[in-house]
């Protein structure tokens, strides 16, 4: 069909791999695909394990379109991951948590484009041409945050992680690792509600609205780095 792209110019079949835990959203994005390019296979993962699995059978996909919050990952991790298991590939991200600030971390940490999540299919074509091509995909609208007159940088973020208890930085390093509020509970022998009213206080603090938010200000600040000790007091 002389409307549809030729994912990186190459006259081959082309692979897709849909990551994301909505089945109807992977069903939508999958006839939005089907119907912006031939593909030789679209499959769909729930989980980023088993996206993996797919990755690691057979060939990698040539595409992939990663939700960045997923049942049994949060943020950024799940992109450093998949971009490991498949250096290759294009990766798009398609996410609700469209801010300024994520999309330039998913970019630095291997992402070829960033579509919002319940973008029109007109935007998914565009991205998809632009990866194609070889060039990054940012949407409309999109504004660096590294530009000076975009507003706080690291130094801002230390300033706001130095405001957490020893227990709330200790808490955010765990979110940090991907870690949900039932297993932060099972690892610092709390109660999950304990988390909860933790992980609001550090939102708080941090003035973000997500937890995603929050470990990309503790990402910006080399949050590792500052952490308490393990024998630091609560």
């Amino acid at each position: 069909m002389s409307d549809r792209v030729e994912l990186l110019s190459e006259s081959r079949p082309i692979r897709a791999l849909v990551v994301d835990d909505h089945p109807l959203f992977c069903d939508a994005l999958t006839l939005t695909l089907q119907s912006i390019s031939d593909f030789e296979e679209i499959r769909s993962a729930g989980t980023l394990e088993k996206a993996l699995e797919i990755t690691a059978q057979g060939e990698a996909p040539d595409l992939v379109i990663l939700d960045l919050n997923l049942p049994d990952v949060h943020g950024l991790d799940g992109l450093v991951r998949m971009r490991n298991a498949a250096p290759r590939a294009a990766i798009l991200i398609a996410s609700s948590m469209a801010d300024n600030r994520m999309i330039s971390h998913a970019l630095k940490a291997g992402a070829n484009g960033f579509v919002p999540k319940h973008s029109q299919r007109s935007v998914f074509r565009r991205a998809f041409e632009a990866v194609g091509r070889g060039e990054p995909f940012v949407p409309d609208g999109y504004i660096d945050p590294r530009e000076p007159e975009s507003g706080a940088g690291p130094d801002d973020a230390l300033a706001r992680l130095a405001t957490l208890t020893n227990q709330q930085a200790r808490i955010l390093s765990l979110i940090c690792e991907g870690k949900l509020n039932k297993q932060i509970a099972y690892d610092l022998t709390i109660a999950e509600t304990t988390v909860k009213a933790h992980v609001t206080a550090i939102m708080r603090k941090l003035g973000v609205h997500s937890r995603t938010q929050a470990v990309l200000i503790a990402q910006e600040a080399n949050f590792n780095r500052v952490l308490p000790s393990e024998g630091a007091a609560p």
